[in-house]
């Protein structure tokens, strides 16, 4: 782009109005949002779900949900998109300004290859009469850094990774040399080394091409790291605005204070000299059989988790971190002995590798999991209270219902909700109190023990620190001891006060969460902490995604 119209103004919003009809009347997402977009700029805008980010940018693009209204005006370059007839709009979204959303399995389609998708897009837009769409897909995935993209071009979405599959959207939305890239949270469902890797390719995209991005996320640290300017909603308006730098050292609304203040703080103590130890694992094993054909037959074997041992003390907060298929998730299901493995398991001592189901049983209350999604992991069909005293009826059979009611609310109260939601379903809660009530049903039973796997992550910053922080007071009233497994290296580091980093199923490196943290040892953990931190970031080598 010519440097003359570096920094003009090429999307201008003004008095931006989003409304939706539903059964109990209109809701307003958008409420006068005022934004100037400048060539060659990162902007980011930042707010908490339901803030009326998403619905902004869909509005101007004409992607509104079928119940949805915009109102006033979006200037691309003096040209008017609200209101815009869908041919006219046509020539402008999915060419000059283009989007990648946050979740790209259910963007792509999983019946075509990734070639094909790109070359509709470039057929799509007039340019397969320029060159060759199939010369012209192939040309982006070498651009957005696809290996083997001759290969690859012929590859279905599924055969992809994560990281892969972003970078394909990544190509989808650039096949048409856009003026404005519109990335939804783009890298939320990520690992954090594969979010670095996507990133950069879009910070090196944008200096090559010249290309304005709209950065729509709720993770301060890479609005931090990217953002030219920033623009903070909260239910649906504009509260603050200006130069990132400024707005993170200088902001001046209290709701901009507050998302700042909220990102993960702190660091965990040890337990003390001499605590017993409450569970030990000793080179724990898992293997899954790898079939093949319509009708199965063994080929061959995955190992998952390959001799993984640990030690966790009564209140002792333990870390597993490391990326999408290091072992974990199936690592925390082993010592639960929710997942067949091999090696020794012992619990207060007593080796629980070899018990059944009947013999586990009665310490199945004193060890318990809460699950990363709290939409998925909770019944819709069930109340609070039915699900929060779920334990009870197996591991406490002789309560009353009259009983097992009381202490459905005396346990929602303990983690910070109205014991009057006891009768209420889960759809009617937040993302953030579903979790509470995924953290309360695993209370209810008072464990001594209990895995949190990825608890977290599908939370925006500021519900999670409400969450470490009830997390952290239950541990001290309980003398809980947790395994804390996660990608999200700030969380972690708030959380845990030991490390593991896992890698391939194995165990590469662990230590005190300190030690860790600010002398790693291995490289794989120094390009996680440097992913993670953005320190050295452009110097990190790490594999493509």
């Amino acid at each position: 782009m010519d440097g003359e119209l570096m920094g003009q103004s090429v999307l201008a919003i003004r008095n931006l109005r989003v409304s939706f009809a539903t059964e109990d009347g209109v809701l307003d997402a958008v409420k006068g949002v005022d934004l100037d977009i400048r060539s060659g700029e990162t902007f980011a805008v930042v707010g908490e779900s339901g803030s009326g980010k998403s619905q902004t940018m869909m509005a101007l693009m004409g992607l509104l949900a079928s119940n949805g209204r915009a109102t006033g005006s979006a200037l691309y370059r003096g040209q008017e998109l609200i209101g815009l007839k869908p041919s006219a709009l046509n020539k402008v979204r999915g060419a000059k300004i283009t989007m990648i959303f946050q979740e790209p399995m259910t963007s792509l389609d999983p019946l075509y290859p990734v070639g094909n998708q790109i070359e509709e897009v470039i057929r799509a837009h007039g340019r397969a009469k320029k060159e060759s769409p199939r010369e012209r897909a192939l040309e982006l995935l070498t651009l957005v850094g696809i290996p083997d993209p001759g290969r690859r071009i012929d590859a279905y979405p599924h055969e992809l990774s994560g990281g892969q599959r972003q970078r394909v959207m990544i190509a989808m939305a650039l096949a048409n040399d856009p003026d404005v890239l519109v990335a939804d949270e783009p890298t939320t469902a990520l690992d954090v080394t594969v979010q670095a890797q996507i990133l950069a390719l879009l910070a090196d995209l944008q200096k090559r091409l010249g290309m304005a991005v709209i950065l729509i996320t709720h993770d301060l640290s890479l609005v931090r790291r990217f953002a030219t300017r920033v623009a903070v909603m909260r239910r649906g308006e504009v509260v603050e605005t200006g130069p990132a730098g400024q707005v993170f050292a200088s902001p001046v609304h209290d709701y901009t204070k507050m998302l700042i203040a909220a990102e993960p703080k702190g660091e965990k103590a040890p337990p003390p000299e001499g605590t017993p130890v409450l569970l030990s694992a000793d080179r724990v094993t898992v293997d899954y059989n790898l079939r093949k054909g319509f009708f199965g037959g063994k080929a061959g074997t995955f190992r998952a988790v390959d001799g993984v041992s640990l030690s966790l003390k009564r209140g002792q907060t333990i870390g597993v971190v490391g990326e999408s298929g290091s072992g974990k998730s199936t690592l925390g299901r082993a010592i639960l002995h929710l997942q067949p493995a091999s090696g020794s398991i012992r619990f207060e001592g007593r080796d629980i590798a070899a018990l059944d189901g009947a013999a586990l049983r009665p310490l199945r209350r004193e060890m318990q999991l809460v699950f990363q999604d709290p939409y998925g992991s909770l019944s819709p069909r069930l109340t609070v209270a039915e699900i929060v005293t779920e334990g009870l009826r197996i591991h406490a059979p002789g309560l009353s219902a009259k009983d097992r009611y009381r202490r459905a609310g005396e346990v929602l109260t303990e983690v910070g909700l109205d014991p009057s939601a006891r009768n209420r379903y889960p759809h009617e809660f937040s993302g953030g109190q579903r979790q509470r009530i995924a953290i309360a049903r695993a209370m209810i039973l008072t464990p001594k023990l209990v895995v949190l796997d990825e608890p977290t992550s599908a939370l925006d910053r500021s519900v999670q620190a409400q969450i470490v922080e009830l997390l952290r007071r239950l541990q001290r009233e309980h003398d809980l001891a947790y395994v804390f497994i996660s990608h999200d290296l700030a969380v972690v580091r708030a959380m845990a006060d030991f490390i593991m980093v896992m890698k391939d199923g194995k165990l590469v490196e662990s230590g005190a969460a300190a030690d860790i943290f600010e002398r790693p040892q291995a490289d794989y953990t120094k390009n996680l902490i440097a992913a993670a931190t953005g320190s050295d970031f452009h110097e990190v080598h790490m594999p493509v995604a």
